[in-house]
């Protein structure tokens, strides 16, 4: 069957929103990005406006209360576009930004942001219609990392044709030793990360979880002459294996897996959009 672009998780319910709310996002991104965190909707807590939730006790795939929560902006930069900017929990792993049309959700989620990101341009949104948003760090153990260098060119005819069983994330026999917390750090990273190439634009990559209480697993590359790794797939617990359709500049990259939990939430901001900039027909 024909290749798919960018399907690894299911998207159907992220595009349909994002295409209510605004021009579609970069390619690849939303095929990669669940509507819904790994694992289930976030616990909800959403705090009145501008005021940050308690936190409330560490659960399965939440991380102890007590962390410095992001505070979290956002101004108009054109009638129809947000600029979303933040100050980040100190030693997070990185943050996921999320958006919703009421305060009570559900949300949606925009990125998966890695630590040094402090801002995002929300582009293209529906005129006069408010938009609420809220950032949550994440933090855990990453694996070693492999690096990869797929060959030259695109995809053949016979690739094109050929079955992409190896694309869907699974959970592999007898790679997973599970037993240890996220939060103890290094005991609970990935290992074993391998890195099969598949085609020119096609990886498969298959390593052993550790950890038993992460939320998911974030599947990071780093291209050549990058210098910070970037979350390309989120995956749900248990997970151990995926394969990726890259993107040009990850032909040549650094990949590594991490194990994960939710942190610290920010507080919640609201903007309302006002009349569209596009000319009438």
């Amino acid at each position: 069957m024909p290749l798919p672009l960018r399907a690894v998780v299911p998207a159907v319910l992220v595009l349909a929103l994002a295409a209510a709310c605004s021009a579609p996002p970069p390619a690849g991104h939303s095929a990669r990005v669940p509507g819904a965190p790994p694992g289930g909707a976030h616990p909800d807590g959403t705090a009145a406006e501008g005021l940050s939730p308690d936190g409330g006790s560490a659960g399965p795939g939440k991380a102890r209360a007590g962390a410095t929560a992001p505070t979290l902006r956002a101004t108009l930069a054109t009638p129809t576009d947000i600029d979303l900017s933040w100050r980040g929990a100190p030693g997070s792993a990185g943050h996921v930004l999320e958006f919703a049309t009421e305060e009570a959700g559900p949300y949606t989620v925009l990125k998966y942001l890695p630590p040094g990101a402090t801002a995002y341009r929300h582009p293209d949104l529906i005129p006069r219609t408010t938009f609420f948003y809220r950032l949550r760090a994440f933090q855990g153990p990453a694996s070693a990392p492999v690096d990869v260098s797929l060959p030259a060119g695109g995809l053949t005819a016979a690739d094109e044709e050929a079955g992409h069983d190896w694309l869907p994330p699974r959970t592999v026999p007898g790679r997973s030793v599970t037993g240890h917390s996220v939060r103890d750090g290094g005991a609970a990273a990935p290992s074993g990360l391998t890195a099969e190439i598949k085609h020119a634009n096609g990886i498969l990559f298959i390593w052993t979880d550790h950890a038993s209480d992460e939320a998911g697993h974030l599947l990071e590359a780093r291209p050549r002459g990058s210098s910070a790794y970037d979350p390309v797939v989120v995956l749900d617990r248990d997970i151990n294996s995926t394969g990726l359709i890259t993107l040009p500049t990850e032909k040549r990259a650094s990949y590594r897996v991490r194990a994960f939990l939710y942190g610290a939430e920010s507080n919640v901001v609201r903007l309302t959009t006002g009349d569209s900039t596009a000319a009438p027909e």
